[in-house]
């Protein structure tokens, strides 16, 4: 890892190897890290997250596989960020305590679920709770209301927040309200906090508003292409930029329509990178065949502007 590196740019969201039996297949890590950064140059990853199934796994999965990400990066990614988000907060909390004494590079939380937190305050005391369980590393607020039902918007909850969790970095914002995305880069004028974008189809949007990078899943396998696209925005060429979005808009759209998902996702980087990530954990079912043939179809007749 980079000690005091600034996370930006591109953080891939992990998908987690199983094998055909379901259990986690931590011998693929290896591998994956190695394609993330030599054919993605993708070298940031933020595991045990939605993408990586991380509520589905038991808290020791969860451990192993973070401890597999830090000892498969070393060297080699310059951040580890570990999801420990869980309904229960002394499963958060151990969590914390475990991704800190590995020397994870940072650690993110999404809201509770089931009951939920009904105002900023009773959200804050929550997270809090967890930061303080790691008081030297970075905390990230992973906010995504499609799935968590918690919509206080990150706007509110940024009024203070440092003053009750000190370690506070920044968000991993999965929504797709700009306006609110907006105002929080608007209130970070300073540069304190890092916002990364989670909705891959909308990062250049979420760039031209001052987006610091993009926490994604589309970045296990479309890495270096939006890696090109941020080239081309920092360059000021938004056409440039726009195609690269356009056309990983059109794969998204077109998968979308049949059904996409983290089991298409695992499907998607199995035939992308060749490393078997198997089927997903029940309730979710594997990808069918006919999704694979025909996402392998159309991610195979794009043409990128860099000719690949």
């Amino acid at each position: 890892m980079t000690p005091g590196k600034k996370l930006e740019g591109l953080v891939a969201a992990t998908i987690t190897p199983m094998t055909p039996d379901g259990q986690i297949n931590l011998p693929m890590i290896r591998q994956y890290v190695d394609y993330l950064v030599n054919e993605q140059n993708v070298k940031n990853v933020f595991v045990n997250g939605t993408t990586g199934e991380g509520l589905s796994l038991s808290i020791q999965e969860r451990k192993q596989l973070a401890e597999e990400w830090m000892c498969q990066g070393k060297d080699k990614l310059d951040h580890v960020i570990i999801h420990v988000g869980a309904l229960s907060l002394p499963e958060c909390q151990e969590l914390a305590r475990h991704a800190a004494a590995i020397g994870a590079g940072g650690i993110a939380v999404i809201a509770p679920f089931f009951f939920k937190p009904t105002n900023k305050d009773e959200l804050v005391a929550f997270l809090q709770k967890v930061a303080s369980e790691a008081p030297e590393i970075p905390f990230y607020y992973y906010h995504i209301p499609s799935l968590t039902g918690v919509k206080i918007r990150v706007e509110e909850l940024l009024d203070g927040i440092k003053a009750q969790i000190p370690t506070f970095q920044g968000v991993k914002f999965s929504d797709m309200d700009l306006l609110d995305l907006a105002q929080c880069i608007n209130k970070n004028e300073m540069g304190q906090f890092e916002f990364l974008y989670g909705v891959d189809e909308q990062l250049l949007g979420a760039l031209a508003l001052g987006a610091n990078g993009a926490v994604g899943s589309t970045y296990n396998y479309l890495g270096r292409q939006t890696n090109l696209m941020l080239q081309a925005f920092a360059k000021a060429d938004l056409a440039l930029a726009q195609k690269y979005q356009f056309l990983t808009g059109e794969f998204l759209n077109f998968v979308i329509k049949l059904g996409f998902g983290v089991a298409q996702t695992k499907a998607v980087m199995t035939f992308v990178s060749g490393i078997p990530m198997g089927p997903p954990r029940l309730p979710l079912v594997g990808a069918s065949s006919e999704f694979i043939v025909k996402a392998k179809a159309k991610l195979d007749s794009i043409v990128w502007p860099d000719g690949d």
